[in-house]
């Protein structure tokens, strides 16, 4: 620590040390700069800098895929596999074609849609709720945080 020192002492000073001078924060008032090799700091930060993306969790979005007419074994099975996305971490995407006259029972793919959200209730919450896209019916689900 120098203090505040001049730029072409601080200069001085680093080439008398046979180092750098790197300025640190130049947003400061007034910058703040230290006397040091710069490879090694470069060095430093990448190192931080990829132990920091090791550490990052990137959520993934699953998709699962429901029918109009879809029986109750196979609302169960698709949740059973919702629910292992969901503990994994991910979030998951829940969508419902309709074909042909299917479109005008609407109805029964919101129903389906409840369904399955009850179903998976444990473990997730809905993130967005059922809503038509085209022929399309989608909804988010996310996992549940967990309490510490």
């Amino acid at each position: 620590m120098r203090g505040i020192v001049s730029l072409d002492e601080a200069l001085r000073i680093a080439e008398a040390a046979d180092l750098d001078l790197v300025n640190i924060s130049p947003n400061a008032v007034p910058p703040v700069c230290k006397i040091l090799d710069y490879g090694k700091y470069r060095y430093e930060q990448q190192k931080k800098e990829k132990n920091a993306k090791k550490n990052q969790r990137v959520t993934e979005i699953k998709e699962i895929r429901l029918s109009a007419s879809i029986e109750d074994h196979d609302v169960e099975v698709k949740a059973k596999n919702a629910i292992k996305f969901l503990q994994d971490g991910d979030k998951v995407k829940v969508s419902l074609r309709f074909r042909g006259r299917e479109r005008d029972y609407t109805q029964l793919g919101f129903d389906a849609m409840d369904k399955f959200a009850e179903m998976v209730s444990d473990y997730g919450v809905v993130e967005k709720p059922a809503k038509m896209e085209g022929r399309r019916m989608n909804m988010f689900l996310a996992p549940k945080k967990e309490k510490k």
